[in-house]
């Protein structure tokens, strides 16, 4: 299983990225939660409330899941980080299953 997690500008544009995610099933879910963000922009150090998606899907859906975050997503420069995850065996089993159909 893969997690893919990204930053949004709120609650509306991570539902509609992740909406749009599922709707050509290239995640199985997602979770959508707010989180306080601290980074650097363009030399300065910068604070904002953002809402993140975590995501499961497989290592095969991976560029096409850039292509439409690139695609949907406000910013600039969106952050998105995924990384392999093990997974109970029934989870594991539920998204492969629910991405092949």
């Amino acid at each position: 299983m893969l997690s893919v997690y990204v930053t949004c500008k709120d609650k509306k544009e991570a539902r509609k990225i992740a909406r749009a995610l599922l709707e050509k099933k290239l995640i199985a879910c997602a979770n959508i939660f707010p989180v306080e963000s601290h980074f650097w922009w363009k030399g300065k150090l910068e604070e904002a409330s953002e809402a993140a998606i975590l995501a499961k899907t497989t290592d095969k859906k991976l560029d096409a899941i850039r292509e439409l975050i690139h695609h949907l997503h406000c910013y600039e420069v969106p952050v998105i980080s995924s990384w392999s995850s093990k997974g109970n065996e029934a989870a594991e089993h539920w998204v492969q299953e629910e991405l092949e159909k």
